[in-house]
């Protein structure tokens, strides 16, 4: 395995012919200890944000909650994580992520099992607000995390490894759901307060194991020897000092990062996509149940085809962007894949409807690997965090205005058909605004042939916007 002067790995991990580095052995721990660890978490956070769409007939029944108000519940969520989102970031550099992460998820599982004391609309309102004061911070922590742990060469995999965590949740959540949604009357409870507190109480012990699984900084490990913290330390300070603001005010460079157009450009893009993500997570339980003869555990069967598939077009996807270092046109034509298929699913019978939402599923679920390296490549290392945590924090008001939107559109239409053709435009602006994204081939091609000779390209990081753009592409270990 051949490392440039910036000191990241620039290959896979060592084949079996190759001599293994502490380097390289310093990320394969890590691999193999925190990004199953983080999908675990992710998986959880999803479950818990998300469950209320296997429950909305039920809340419906039980506390009168109509689809109006089930969305702008299901919405509220991404208000208060719009909220506090920036402040949990600057929160976690101060008590370091250990504790940080372990506290957002114990939090978020006791929320989400409190959720069984819902007793109307505005009692749920509170819950769904707090859900997200209490998950808020979850996804920058991470990629903070892994951007402070790992070098350049190997975030693009650790992301995609971390993020299958919500396409597990969103595959598992209805066969777990539908059984627990059986259990009416079990010891006094509804079948939906059963799902709120097992889901929950889940999330507060994964909470716990991530506390002493964690470690804040690299030093900390012991599970790394002295060479290997020595290397993947020097790595990623190495790969820092590149970055380097040549005149040290870092407060100017986070302005000029979060002034870039590109930004607002990123925030669009990902807005429409959370958008697709949070409208089909909170309603295709609803589209589903228009399948003749479906009950709670078919309907949750069902649910999960989309999601199933998409996990498969999400690890496709990663690996050919870390590999071709061209993530721009698959970006493109995931939202292409997004657009048409929301389209036909609001124009075809029950049944084709499912198999449309599950191209969509493809399209719009296979983005976050493939587009969050971009980000990281574009923005400066001293303000990743907050302008990750800012793209994030707003982009997800996607997920307030599509489910609320699509229980307006239910409710006086009785059809979720014009929410599924609005998703379908806004991916397809999305697709088209993607299309401003710029990615400089050239200086990719020239990479990867200088990394074959084991040589460093020159001007590695070019200046972009008044700040330099480090190259995140990750290779296969």
């Amino acid at each position: 395995m051949t490392s440039h002067p910036g000191g990241a790995d620039t290959g896979s991990a060592a084949p079996p012919s190759s001599k293994a580095t502490p380097l390289s052995g310093a990320v394969a721990k890590i691999m193999r200890r925190v990004t199953p660890l983080f999908a675990v978490m992710m998986m959880c956070n999803q479950l818990n944000r998300s469950n209320i769409g296997y429950a909305e007939s039920h809340l419906e029944a039980d506390l009168g909650i109509g689809a109006t108000a089930y969305g702008l519940g299901a919405g509220l969520f991404f208000i208060a994580y719009f909220l506090f989102e920036v402040p949990s970031n600057v929160l976690m550099k101060r008590f370091g992520p250990k504790i940080w992460l372990s506290r957002i998820c114990v939090s978020w599982g006791v929320v989400s099992a409190c959720m069984l004391f819902a007793q109307g609309p505005t009692s749920f309102y509170v819950l769904r607000f707090l859900l997200g004061v209490a998950e808020a911070g979850f996804v920058p922590a991470v990629l903070y995390y892994l951007a402070r742990w790992l070098p350049n060469d190997y975030r693009g995999r650790a992301n995609a490894r971390y993020a299958v965590g919500a396409l597990v949740a969103f595959s598992v959540s209805g066969p777990l759901s539908g059984p627990l949604l059986r259990m009416d009357g079990t010891f006094g409870l509804r079948g939906w307060q059963w799902m709120f507190l097992v889901e929950g109480v889940m999330s507060v012990a994964i909470g716990v194991v991530a506390f002493f699984r964690l470690d804040s900084r690299i030093e900390d490990a012991r599970w790394l020897t002295a060479d290997e913290k020595r290397e993947l330390t020097a790595a990623i300070d190495a790969e820092d000092a590149e970055h380097a603001d040549p005149a040290g005010d870092d407060r100017r460079s986070m302005w000029a990062v979060l002034r870039d157009p590109r930004i607002l450009l990123f925030v669009f893009v990902y807005f429409s996509v959370q958008m697709s993500i949070y409208a089909n997570t909170f309603w295709l339980p609803s589209i589903v149940r228009d399948i003749k003869g479906t009950n709670d555990i078919t309907v949750g069967l069902l649910s999960s085809v989309p999601w199933i598939f998409a996990m498969v077009a999400m690890f496709l996807l990663a690996r050919i962007g870390d590999r071709t270092n061209r993530r721009k046109p698959l970006l493109i034509g995931a939202l292409v894949a997004a657009a048409a298929g929301s389209y036909l699913a609001a124009v075809t019978s029950p049944w084709l409807a499912l198999a449309m939402l599950t191209i969509a599923a493809m399209g719009f679920k296979s983005i976050s690997p493939i587009f969050w390296p971009i980000v990281q490549r574009t923005v400066h290392p001293m303000v990743i965090g907050v302008a990750i945590a800012i793209i994030n924090s707003i982009a997800n008001l996607g997920g307030f205005v599509a489910p609320y939107g699509f229980g307006i559109v239910k409710d006086r239409t009785g059809s979720t058909q014009w929410g599924l053709i609005g998703l379908a435009v806004f991916s397809l602006i999305a697709a088209l605004a993607s299309c401003l994204i710029r990615e400089n081939d050239d200086r990719d091609s020239g990479l990867s042939r200088k990394r074959e000779s084991g040589k460093a390209a020159p001007g590695r990081y070019p200046a972009v916007g008044g700040m330099a753009a480090g190259d995140i592409s990750a290779k296969s270990i």
